[in-house]
């Protein structure tokens, strides 16, 4: 008789083994990844607002997240290595990198507030009371990219994670904006946007695009990938929000499976499914059914230190760290802006004005 090709399987290859019978906080659905990060790995995330989560988890654990741009916390500074906010979709993401090196020239430079402040609408909210000035404007938007080719060519490691497929993007030019004109500012050029979902093939395109063009900047830089757990706050497809949320992260998924195996050096991370998966029963959320608890960050941190990262410390080469854990000074600074940063940066959110 043949054999059953399943007879032999590990025991994470059966749901009743794996999930069924386990613990909740027992289940571990990570695996062994291709590769490790060291505490003098310079880490880098970008991604929609759960990449926060991360961030500040790494730092707390005295890993070297990377800050290219620094200033005042309350003024967005050190939530990402660079003060780009987030960074919700792969086209975003490749654009950012695209406009820090000028292979895209965005025509629609400035919006306005209702106050008759200016904002970046590729940072709409980075700034908290809006630039004065086109001037200033521009002379920090300058910085910011000089900041962020920085991040590219430094980083040891690039955690990327995907929040979301809707956009909204230029009728002109295609750059793609985290806000729609009108939600939080104007555009002073009266420039048309439309709404656009990236299909499954756009979204692989601009990923393996973004990380060709990171490693001619950055050859020997490793990339996460994974997808944040946050439903969307609302959708503009004309169907119900449920729907358009477990398209959008189903969509995601399969983006970031394509991607890790078509690019070597390329890992996906399961956020997503260690948060939402069946054997949570919704434990890991807040009431709202989308914020995501500290017990369940922390079990994602858990699995992500398990198995991604290691306390040794490797001599490293090259350029030299722009930030990390090396004194108690800094330790405490760090401390202090976890304690700050209770609240997460979430452009998205003011997508609902009645929540």
């Amino acid at each position: 008789m043949a054999t059953n090709p399943y007879s032999a399987l590990a025991d994470s290859a059966y749901w009743s083994r794996a999930v069924a019978r386990v613990l909740p906080i027992d289940v571990d659905p990570v695996g062994t990844p291709p590769f490790s990060i060291s505490k003098s790995d310079r880490i880098a995330t970008v991604g929609s607002c759960f990449a926060q989560h991360i961030s500040k988890a790494l730092m707390a654990d005295g890993y070297a997240f990377l800050i290219t741009e620094k200033g005042e916390f309350e003024r967005n500074y050190e939530v990402y290595p660079a003060r780009f906010g987030n960074i919700y979709s792969t086209r975003q993401l490749l654009q950012l990198f695209s406009r820090a090196y000028g292979l895209f020239l965005p025509q629609d430079e400035t919006w306005v507030r209702p106050d008759g402040a200016l904002v970046d609408p590729f940072r709409p909210q980075i700034e908290p009371v809006g630039f004065p000035s086109i001037d200033a404007l521009v002379a920090d938007r300058r910085d910011h990219l000089a900041a962020v080719r920085r991040m590219f060519e430094l980083c040891d490691v690039l955690i990327f994670t995907l929040g979301l497929t809707e956009v909204w993007r230029s009728v002109v030019d295609g750059a793609v904006v985290p806000l729609a004109p009108g939600v939080v500012a104007e555009s002073t050029t009266a420039a048309e946007y439309e709404f656009a979902n990236l299909e499954v093939s756009d979204m692989v395109g601009d990923l393996c695009t973004t990380i060709d063009k990171l490693r001619t900047v950055n050859t020997s830089a490793r990339v996460v990938l994974t997808v944040s757990p946050v439903p969307l706050v609302a959708t503009y497809e004309n169907r119900h929000v449920l729907l358009s949320t477990i398209y959008s992260k189903s969509a995601l998924r399969v983006v970031a499976e394509m991607v890790c195996r078509r690019v070597q050096g390329v890992s996906y991370f399961p956020s997503y499914e260690i948060i939402t998966g069946h054997h949570n029963r919704y434990a890991y959320f807040e009431p709202d059914l989308r914020s995501v608890s500290s017990e369940g960050v922390a079990q994602v941190m858990r699995l992500f230190k398990r198995h991604y990262l290691r306390d040794d410390v490797q001599t490293q080469t090259g350029l030299p760290k722009e930030h990390g854990p090396d004194t108690t000074a800094q330790e405490m600074a760090i401390e202090q802006r976890l304690r700050q940063a209770k609240d997460i940066l979430c452009d998205e959110e003011e997508l609902d004005p009645r929540n």
